[in-house]
């Protein structure tokens, strides 16, 4: 018999699609191979020869840059006999493996091997580590496990630009620092509970009394496979910070792009840059990275305040959330009843869940 949830648009997808590791599996080799991941941010790779190491739908990948300037991104393995290349973060001039030290330029090409001239018809120019497709997005750096995607600009039109229109600084930002959430449920969960603000007032107030004006907030769909969050700032006089109205026109609202499936700038009030990433780990476990910035980097201890109290009020109680929720997806008593969408929209409505579900439903006809 069809899946109802595939049939409604009104009703979220039936519990098997967030909790069946079968179905996982199908995400993993189809949709978050085949979607913009993000990997890190430039700062992180200043010079030619610096690197850095990360993970992508179960694939170990690395990101380099070249002494042309030019980033590159490489998955993280020998092509002799498969042994992981490199660890951590560093810097190199050349990638040697340390199996047998093949060694690699920084542009993938081979350039040599103990013994290999003895190898008749050895061509070594035929070998080389298969990069992967990179994009610098305002600075940070986005990849794609399909060699065929669009670019991040057909995905997400316009949000490089409207960007940067809130953050005029963008281009001097650096990660001051990141904040890992390990939450026990499945990231569609997650991403949904992030999706949608019906359940802010009850359980959030101090984002909702000392960060935004709640009947102001609204989640729409943008062009391309972005969620845009909008809001105003609370009074100043209940902000839960200080910020400066003049310091730039877009001062006093809260702006948030959600882009398809695993990533979110956010633009706090006062035009503070932090972002979201989500690194799935099976259908049961997803690490939520919070990413902070100052211009250079440089240590703010205005951010840092606001870091820690978005840890110690919205994301703990997020984690409570979507915990219980992932174990109710389990309970053999649960049946979806339809979302709420108020066709004005609006804070307490869910819309912006159809929206995702409807995104899901296109990879469930993939996979």
């Amino acid at each position: 018999m069809a899946d109802a949830a595939l049939e409604d648009p009104m009703r979220p997808l039936a519990a098997r699609y967030y909790i069946d590791p079968a179905h996982y599996e199908r995400e993993r080799t189809g949709l978050l191979s085949r979607t913009w991941q993000f990997a890190g941010h430039v700062a992180e790779v200043p010079k030619p020869g610096d690197y850095f190491t990360f993970e992508i739908a179960g694939e170990r990948l690395f990101c380099i840059r070249g002494r042309d300037g030019l980033l590159r991104s490489f998955y993280n393995v020998c092509q002799h006999r498969a042994h992981q290349l490199l660890e951590g973060a560093g810097a190199t001039r050349s990638i040697t493996c340390p199996y047998h030290a093949w060694t690699y330029e920084l542009t993938g090409r081979l350039r040599s091997g103990p013994n290999l001239r003895k190898v008749k018809g050895f061509e070594r120019d035929k070998v080389c580590l298969t990069e992967v497709k990179t994009e610098i997005f305002n600075g940070f750096i986005f990849v794609n496990l399909d060699p065929a995607a669009a670019p991040m600009d057909v995905w997400y039109p316009g949000v490089r630009e409207q960007l940067r229109a809130y953050v005029p600084q963008i281009d001097d930002l650096a990660p001051l620092e990141w904040v890992e959430i390990n939450e026990a449920c499945n990231w569609k969960v997650s991403v949904e509970n992030y999706s949608e603000c019906y359940h802010c007032a009850r359980n959030h107030p101090t984002f909702t009394t000392g960060v935004i004006k709640p009947e102001t907030y609204n989640i729409r769909r943008a062009d391309g496979y972005v969620l845009l969050h909008t809001t105003e700032c609370s009074a100043l006089e209940a902000m839960s910070y200080d910020i400066d109205l003049s310091a730039n026109e877009h001062a006093g609202e809260y702006r948030s792009w959600f882009l398809w499936p695993l990533f979110s700038f956010q633009v706090y009030p006062g035009n503070v840059l932090n972002t979201y990433h989500w690194r799935p780990d099976g259908p049961d476990r997803v690490a939520v990275w919070r990413g902070w910035y100052t211009e250079g980097g440089y240590d703010s201890e205005a951010v840092r305040r606001l870091a820690q109290q978005d840890r110690a009020t919205t994301v703990e109680e997020d984690i409570r959330l979507v915990q219980s929720v992932h174990q109710g997806l389990k309970s053999r008593g649960y049946s979806p009843a339809p979302l709420v969408l108020d066709p004005d929209e609006g804070v307490n409505s869910e819309h912006s869940l159809a929206v995702l579900h409807g995104w899901m439903r296109e990879t469930l006809d993939e996979i």
